[in-house]
């Protein structure tokens, strides 16, 4: 299952790491958090070097609908609450910015990669959450209004909050150029970091500062960040002949769908759910079952699915790893906003880096907690004594050892949709042959695992 963007965009392979290097910034993740934050701080002067375990851009950034955009869901009249105004406005500026310096980017390196201005929606039922979303992003200074007319929508609403100028682009074509002039091994997956030394298969880098940006850290200690972000799921079709949209929407709540035009080809996305759990029921199928209710002329040019790190208070974690980390740091749980908060987090780790002060700093610092921190830990630890307590009960049931993810011994559960087995705890998954697919575990399944589906 390859995504529109791969089908539309090669990239040449670059040389896995067989030697023992130097440099001054190590950048662990060759996702759009990574590349983006090698150019700005090459940039600035520093020697950059990047790791990447597979291919750059094979994560998350391969597989996003790739909206840079400012309005992430009906966030603002939540922050204003939770956070304040102050904080509030600085997320709203940080992520306005991004769609700016993309912009900036795009021109000054000549970059191809059908970038356009669009207004982007949020549409939903509830007049008294649109209506109080609108009235806070403007409060913000958010280009935000309050509209029910002209939504490009195969179905009724009550309205939707609609941003002007935002933005949606190519990101695998962004990815490459932006590459082309950066130090780059793929296929060197980092098993280790001690001090300022990262270890991968065949060679190891020294560098002064180290940023991770590997969609959630692979080392469970400091900063136990995978027990801070839960992963969910969520699909999508490229359609021929589905719909012309007038931007890009999302709908409120759990269960919105999301929308946008690339060409001819209208994305069609949806069907989100927790990583590991409800993966019974057939999201792409449901899915296709919708095209044909809404678009009964369209067609499927490809599907594919990505994964997001979701945070207790919805915003990044970005900023200095973890107390006596000193030359550490991260860029994780972008929830389903990784276009725009990669590019903050580039601007941000690079005045980390250079010592410069940037007020956002406040608002995305890994070190804040929260009630709803304790809260969020307390779900998440249920979810993983259910993982482990169906471990043991299919211990006793069971002849020979089921699968469990290396990670913290969770059981696996199949996903037959994708052929893979996936962890409810953490997010981790593998390939029905039990190869690593995604993180935090660092390994494949054991070969005593049974994998009979």
């Amino acid at each position: 299952m390859h995504s529109l963007w791969w089908e539309t965009c090669k990239i040449q392979e670059r040389q896995t790491l067989e030697k023992d290097l130097e440099t001054q910034v190590l950048v662990i993740g060759g996702g759009m958090a990574g590349i983006l934050t090698a150019y700005q701080l090459q940039k600035s002067g520093k020697k950059v070097l990047v790791l990447e375990a597979n291919r750059i851009g094979s994560g998350q950034t391969g597989n996003t609908t790739a909206k840079i955009t400012s309005q992430h869901g009906l966030c603002y009249h939540g922050f204003l609450k939770k956070i304040g105004a102050e904080k509030a406005r600085l997320y709203a500026r940080g992520n306005q910015a991004a769609i700016q310096e993309y912009e900036n980017i795009i021109k000054t390196e000549q970059i191809s990669c059908d970038f356009e201005k669009q207004s982007s929606f949020v549409y939903g039922k509830s007049r008294a959450d649109l209506e109080a979303e609108a009235q806070a992003a403007a409060f913000l200074g958010l280009p935000a209004s309050l509209v029910r007319e002209n939504l490009t929508l195969p179905f009724p609403v009550w309205g939707a909050v609609k941003f002007q100028n935002q933005a949606q682009f190519h990101p695998l074509k962004f990815l490459h150029a932006l590459s082309e002039h950066l130090v780059i091994y793929e296929h060197s997956p980092v098993y280790k970091v001690e001090e300022n030394t990262a270890y991968t298969k065949y060679g190891t880098v020294k560098a002064e500062q180290i940023i991770f940006t590997c969609h959630i850290p692979f080392l469970n200690f400091p900063g136990a960040y995978f027990a801070r972000i839960h992963q969910e799921r969520s699909y999508v079709l490229a359609l021929e002949h589905g719909m012309k949209t007038n931007g890009m929407y999302i709908g409120s709540g759990e269960h919105g769908f999301s929308f946008r035009n690339y060409g001819p080809y209208l994305l069609l996305g949806g069907m989100g759910h927790r990583t590991g759990e409800d993966a019974s029921l057939p999201k792409y199928q449901q899915l296709r079952n919708l095209a044909a209710k809404w678009f009964p002329k369209s067609k499927e040019l490809c599907c594919w699915s990505a994964q997001d790190g979701i945070t207790s208070d919805g915003i990044p974690y970005i900023g200095p790893y973890a107390k006596g980390k000193q030359n550490w740091y991260v860029a994780a749980g972008f929830q389903k906003w990784g276009m725009s908060t990669s590019m903050v987090a580039a601007m941000l780790l690079r005045d980390f880096i250079l010592e410069r002060e940037n007020p956002w700093e406040a608002v995305f610092s890994p070190k804040r907690f929260s009630t709803a921190d304790l809260s969020f830990l307390c779900k998440e630890g249920g979810h993983s004594v259910k993982g482990l307590t169906r471990q043991l009960l299919a211990d006793f049931q069971k002849t020979g050892k089921p699968p469990v993810c290396p990670h913290l011994g969770c059981q696996l559960t199949w996903n037959p949709e994708e052929e893979s087995w996936d962890c409810p705890c953490h997010g981790s998954r593998f390939d029905k042959h039990g190869n690593l697919l995604n993180g935090p575990a660092q390994t494949s399944l054991s070969p005593s695992c049974s994998l009979k589906k």
